[in-house]
């Protein structure tokens, strides 16, 4: 049974709500079908050249006090390059000038007793040149207050380093592994 059950159907009230297949609800009085589809999210991971990695302290739930990239969901008619500007722009105050796709993974992101999935969208950022270093950076930073509690810089430089991370998301910590296997190369 999914983290999500319904108990009434949304079309016509009914009580015979079913899961079906591990992915849809169906009301068997009125067949309305729900699916539970896959949402759409991105981060970006903003260094320097010494692999000191930028990170939010999260402000709220799921996983409050805990570090995660910045970024959040993407928009309806919205690519995932636009939704990564606009994320680290609401949450930073800086849009970044340059993106790149990295990676992706699957996540599970719970939000008020509902569990969404999501495809979170990896891409590596590079910060306009007259914001300096990530320290440098970080006194310019005016955070999202719903969203961002704070900002710290960590060295992510071995995969130890990225273990001791308490990152808020899994899927984060599998993208900085792929980010510093492309700095190794």
């Amino acid at each position: 049974m999914p983290a999500n059950d319904f108990h009434f159907c949304p079309n016509c009230g009914g009580t015979a709500v079913r899961y079906e297949d591990g992915k849809k609800w169906r009301c068997e009085e009125c067949n309305f079908t729900l699916y539970n589809n896959v949402a759409a999210a991105v981060a970006a991971i903003i260094s320097d050249r010494d692999g000191n990695v930028l990170f939010e302290v999260r402000a709220k739930e799921p996983r409050k006090g805990l570090l995660a990239l910045p970024g959040g969901f993407c928009n309806y008619d919205e690519t995932a390059e636009e939704a990564v500007r606009r994320e680290c722009l609401e949450e930073t105050g800086v849009a970044p000038e340059k993106t790149a796709f990295l990676c992706t993974f699957p996540n599970d992101y719970s939000y008020k007793g509902i569990a969404y999935k999501t495809c979170d969208l990896f891409f590596t950022a590079e910060l306009p040149e007259r914001a300096g270093t990530i320290a440098e950076l970080m006194q310019k930073l005016h955070g999202q207050e719903s969203e961002v509690a704070g900002f710290c810089a960590r060295a992510v430089r071995t995969p130890e380093d990225i273990a001791r991370l308490p990152l808020a998301f899994e899927s984060a910590k599998k993208s900085l592994t792929v980010w510093l296997s492309t700095r190794t190369m």
